[in-house]
This record gives structure tokens, sequence and C-alpha cells, in this order.
């Protein structure tokens, strides 16, 4: 349900001996965000309003007959949580994947899957898994020689934690047509081994092939993902989410689930930034929704990630000085669909990791602003991680946002360094 503080702390404001009765007061340490009084003891609640916030005896006149009263042992109660970038399908289909985040070894990434494997039907797909080769002794990227045996009978297409790299196995290699003749492709990477062998990994776009042979999930499958990701989120206090590089099928199982009256989360859908002309479309004809399903932004890349060594940089990779990352979507592709897009009234954001991918989306967006005009645009970057210094202020001199993720710097910050050196690790993750 989606609550709005209305904080009623006197019989001035509700009447004492009349008034409307609570559905539900929760009592606990309650977080208000009020700076003058951040602290009380109880909420009460009717539908999807707060009829007040204070003490016990300050919410007690909103007790009626049919109010239920919650008071869980030492509960601490804030407003509901919001999350600016997740892939709330995605996710929803990870939860019931083989979990591959926290293996620590190869031994213990190759037993995992064998063992999923055991649990499918022959030629499901093995998809999801999140796993981080920076926890492995020497980091060593994952060679599908580690699964093929144990997965002869399943293709198996399993990510990297940041979703910009990914092992296929060889039944997932034919699938998609890839062998040692493959060409190389723009904006990504295809490992191969020093005898000029798929290694089975591939960065970024390289990961397209293999996209386009796995089958579309059915509307029943993209139902129950759907149904997961809620229930991860609720489980969490998770009360809405911008869903960032959604397709047309999540956006329908959304409004499946609202139909059925299962929709528990309020969703911000933003589509391919190549597909721009789609959603203006669809915002021409149906608006862009409300506060339960709104579809009025679209999300591009500039780069891939720092942990794929595909995030932009200016200067070679510490660990990896062969490479400066990739462009993901070519320069003059970005400039035209966010202008496009941009005249259509879409809102844009756009993944931008390393510091020269961040440096020309900061350019391209100033171009397209200066172009079109003052408005109230609210231009993204889509996680802002490496900065250099003099790049840090153009984002409020601009008027973009940092969409920032704290987690990354719990996650690659446990090893940036060495990719990036001790200069630029200095304004990396510039939350403030």
């Amino acid at each position: 349900m989606r609550i709005h503080f209305a904080v009623v702390l006197s019989c001035l404001i509700l009447s004492c001996s009349g008034g409307p009765k609570a559905d539900l007061i929760v009592y606990g340490r309650v977080w208000t965000g009020d700076p003058a009084r951040a602290w009380a003891g109880a909420v009460a609640i009717k539908g999807d309003t707060i009829l007040a916030v204070g003490d016990s005896a300050e919410v007690a006149r909103f007790v009626g007959s049919g109010t239920r009263e919650v008071r869980p042992t030492g509960a601490f109660v804030v407003p509901g949580f919001m999350d600016g970038h997740v892939h709330l399908l995605g996710g929803g289909f990870q939860l019931a994947s083989v979990d591959l985040r926290n293996a620590a070894t190869p031994e213990e990434f190759t037993r995992r899957l064998k063992a999923f494997a055991a649990t499918l039907k022959a030629g499901e797909w093995i998809t999801g898994g999140d796993w981080d080769h920076e926890k492995w002794a020497g980091a060593p990227l994952p060679d599908r020689s580690w699964i093929d045996s144990v997965t002869l009978h399943n293709p198996v297409f399993v990510s990297r934690l940041d979703g910009h790299m990914a092992l296929a196995n060889s039944l997932a290699l034919a699938a998609a047509k890839l062998d040692r003749g493959a060409r190389d492709i723009p904006g990504g990477t295809i490992v191969r081994r020093n005898n000029g062998e798929l290694s089975g990994v591939l960065k970024d776009e390289a990961m397209g092939p293999v996209f386009t042979a796995i089958p579309d999930p059915s509307p029943s499958q993209l139902d129950s993902a759907l149904t997961r990701a809620m229930g991860h989120a609720a489980s969490l206090g998770v009360v809405g989410v911008s869903s960032v590089s959604t397709g047309w099928n999540d956006i329908a199982a959304l409004q499946r689930a609202r139909v059925r009256g299962a929709l528990t989360l309020r969703v911000s859908d933003y589509i391919a930034l190549g597909a721009w002309r789609s959603m203006a479309d669809s915002v021409a004809v149906h608006g862009v929704g409300d506060q339960w399903i709104r579809t009025a932004g679209v999300k591009g890349f500039v780069d891939g990630s720092l942990g794929s060594t595909t995030a932009l940089m200016f200067q070679p990779y510490g660990d990896a000085p062969g490479t400066r990352g990739l462009l993901v979507t070519p320069e003059d592709s970005l400039r035209r669909w966010v202008g496009a897009a941009d005249s259509a009234g879409l809102q844009v954001a756009v993944h931008a990791i390393g510091d020269r991918a961040n440096a020309l989306l900061l350019d391209i967006y100033d171009s397209v602003a200066k172009a079109h005009g003052a408005r109230d645009r609210r231009f993204r970057i889509e996680h802002a991680q490496h900065l250099r210094a003099g790049d840090v202020a153009r984002f409020a001199e601009l008027g973009v946002i940092p969409s920032m993720q704290p987690y990354h710097a719990a996650d690659d910050g446990r090893w940036a360094a060495k990719r990036i050196g001790p200069e630029l690790i200095k304004t990396t993750y510039a939350f403030r």
C-alpha cells in the first residue's frame, strides 16, 4: 500500500469525539522523517493514508471496532523504501534460478550448476547465476570446460553479478551459432582461449546472439517471476521501484497483476533507449500511466562495467593494460536517441560507469538540453561510478541526477583500486 505521511498530533486537527477510525495501528519506534519530531511511538493508517503519527495516547482516538492493532516486539517502523534502479522481472527469474553469487571457488561454481541442472528437464535453459570471479583465487574468468560435462542436456548462460558478461556452455554457444570462426561484435568482447577457441565468456553486446537464442518466457512464467520479485521487495520494505531495461512483455505482466488485484509494488518502467519511439507512441495514446504503473522513460548504455573490464575509461586498466573498456552504444546513436527521446518529452536514463563514459554522457546531455531549451527533464546517469574531479560538479551545474547505488561501494569497492589506480579512486563513489 502507498502511505502518505500526514502527521496529526492534536485534537485541533481531527476531532477527539469523532472522525475517521484506523484500519491499522502499528506500534514501535517510528521514524517520521520530520526533523522537528523525528521519533514517535505509533502510526495510525486508514486505507492508503496515514491518519496520525504520535504516542499511544495520541493515536488512541483512531481505534475503532474494526481496527487491527499490531505490537511487534522491538519494531523499528519507517516509511516504505523506494529503489531507483532494479531489473524487476530479471530479479524475479533469478530468485528461482541457480545462485552463484557467493560461490567462493570455481569448484563450488561447478558443483552448484551440476546440482541445479539435475532438477531440470532436458533442454531447459539455465540462466541467472550472478557469479563473481573476484571471489576466486587469482580471479580467473570461468570457462565452458568447467561446466560442459555437468550440463550435458541443458543450455547454460549464467551472468556475472553485474550483468555485463556471462558464461555459455557449448550447448548455448551452438544454439547461438557461435564458434571459433565468429567475428568480433561491436560494443562487446568474445573471450577466446589461447588456441582461438571460444572460452564461453561473452561481454556486453557479444552476449546478444545467446540472448536471441533463449526462448521468450511465457506469460505465466513472467507472472510467476513478478510474484517472486514483489514478494522479495515486500520482505525488505520496498514499496516502489524504477525498473530499468524493461520490456513490453514485462509491462504486460504488471498490468495483468493489477487486473488480478495482485500488484503490491509501484513501478516506473524504463524501456530500451533505442526503442524510444514505441514509448513515445504509447505515451501519446495511453498517457504515462499512474502511481502504480508508470511508463514514461527510456534507458540506454554508454559502457559496460568495471568488474567485466568493459567500463569506458580514459586510461588503461591497471590490471588489464591492454584495454580501456568498451563503448557499448556508438556515440552517434547515443546522441541521436537521447535527442529524439528528449524531444518526445521522455525522461532519459543512461548507464555510465567509467570516467570517460560519464564525461561523454554529460557532454551529450548538455548539448541536448541547450538545443531543446529549459524544461523539467531530469536526465539521469545510472551508476555515475568513476568520475574525473572536474566532472563531479557538472551534475549539479547541468541538473543531471546521479542515480547511484551505494551497494557498488561494498561490491566493486573491494577491488576497484587495482583496476583504476590511486587517483581516480578518490572521486569514485562520490555520493556527496
